[in-house]
């Protein structure tokens, strides 16, 4: 099947992160994606960039949410949506999954926090897995996908063929011009992209803000570490590619010996 990662610039606001997302989900659909993901809290934009607390709050996110639903049912295509969401008064960095007919599927939390966000969001504590079309998928979000490789090798353990991984790195203010990439003097944030896939048997898909400055592209790599193809530094758009479920086997991911450790 194919799938879509989306390369948006930051949202100037709500409405315009929204017109972003029926733009690239459109494109997607067209290209005959069945799921899209978007980068980290992309609604209303990772914090500190240029959203304030007041887009978040929760009466905006729920109307938020229900025109991504609108979105996806529209154009047929699921989307994965990050965005900032309050559950019983808690803040939370989350994911939200909603199917190609509109219809909310659940979302994962943002559990392991970077340190620079402990007096931002609250950090979850449970982990589970989607399935969309016959293709199941667990989420990891940024810093957790990046330095806790338990994240991703939970899910694969436990039947995902690919895991979505939504993340912020990098800046429109300042930085460096990266063109090639995984290149050895590159962050190492795709050298991590790699690892999470090879060292799980399975798909890895990373999205990302197109940044003037990035520290890493949205990519997408295959089971056995090599990147099947990545969107231009930069660049605002989407990358559509095929995954085969069969490929992700999960092997080494499910060989993991965990009365080992814990």
């Amino acid at each position: 099947m194919k799938i879509a990662l989306a390369s948006p610039p930051y949202p100037r606001s709500i409405t315009d992160g929204l017109l972003w997302v029926e733009k690239l989900a459109k494109e997607a659909a067209e290209q005959q994606a069945e799921i899209i993901c978007f980068p980290e809290t992309y609604l209303p934009g990772y914090p500190g960039m240029g959203a304030s607390p007041a887009d978040s709050a929760p009466e905006k996110m729920q109307r938020t949410l229900n025109n991504v639903c609108k979105i996806a049912a529209e154009n047929g295509i699921a989307i994965i949506i990050p965005m900032d969401w309050y559950h019983n008064g808690v803040f939370l960095n989350v994911v939200q999954v909603v199917s190609n007919k509109g219809d909310l599927l659940g979302y994962q939390t943002k559990n392991q926090l970077d340190p620079t966000e402990d007096e931002i969001w609250t950090a979850g504590t449970t982990r589970r897995i989607f399935e969309v079309n016959g293709l199941k998928f667990g989420i990891t979000i940024c810093h957790e996908g990046f330095r806790y490789p338990e994240s991703v090798r939970w899910a694969a353990m436990n039947g995902a063929h690919i895991v979505f991984h939504p993340y912020c790195t990098g800046s429109d203010v300042e930085g460096s011009q990266l063109t090639e990439w995984g290149h050895k003097d590159n962050p190492y944030y795709e050298k991590a992209q790699m690892m999470r896939a090879i060292e799980n048997t399975i798909y890895f898909a990373s999205s990302n803000y197109a940044f003037k400055y990035p520290d890493a592209a949205s990519a997408l790599i295959a089971p056995d570490g090599n990147c099947i193809a990545w969107q231009p530094y930069g660049q605002p758009g989407v990358l559509v590619a095929d995954v085969d479920p069969a490929k992700a086997t999960g092997l080494l991911g499910k060989r993991f010996k965990a009365g080992l450790y814990y």
